[in-house]
């Protein structure tokens, strides 16, 4: 058995910390933090620091948890995980468990909590919702694999019309 860097056996140590004791707290301490440095910055007001923040994190997940793949070290043990993002590599695929539903509900609570404090102001409501659109899409079990236009693909979509148009050539045999 070859050794990782920095792990300790486990199948997928790059999603497993997810999941470790404190990771919540300090999710919510490193959000508390950059939403207060916002504030602290002159003429921002608060419903621009709200949309801020909602629009950093949202990025910061749609990048980190949607976009990379595959894992930070080289290992022939993770051949399986280059393929993946890291969302799809989240208790080894498995759907709706806890640290699942903690990163699904949080983009949700922080998109409400902005509506309130942007008093649904329609140009914050219109930014902060498609960036929820584009953030909560992905985590759909629907579209676990699909990885989009990064694969000559349109959108996720498009692996249905494939599918069709692939069963269509088959009955014309």
């Amino acid at each position: 058995m070859t050794s990782i860097a920095g792990g300790h056996g486990e199948t997928s140590p790059n999603s497993s910390w997810l999941s470790a004791r404190g990771f919540w707290l300090a999710y919510f301490l490193g959000l508390l933090i950059v939403h207060l440095l916002l504030l602290s910055v002159p003429l921002v007001t608060i419903s621009m620091a709200w949309t801020a923040t909602n629009l950093l994190h949202n990025f910061a997940h749609l990048y980190f948890l949607h976009i990379i793949k595959g894992a930070p070290w080289m290992s022939i043990e993770n051949d399986a995980n280059r393929r993946w993002t890291h969302w799809e590599q989240i208790d080894d695929g498995v759907q709706f468990t806890t640290t699942r539903k903690f990163l699904t509900t949080v983009p949700i609570v922080l998109f409400l909590l902005t509506c309130l404090y942007t008093r649904n102001n329609t140009e914050h409501f219109i930014a902060n919702f498609i960036s929820l659109v584009v953030v909560t899409l992905p985590k759909l079990p629907q579209f676990h694999g699909v990885h989009g236009a990064r694969e000559n693909r349109l959108l996720p979509f498009c692996d249905f019309a494939k599918t069709f148009h692939d069963l269509n050539d088959f009955q014309e045999l």
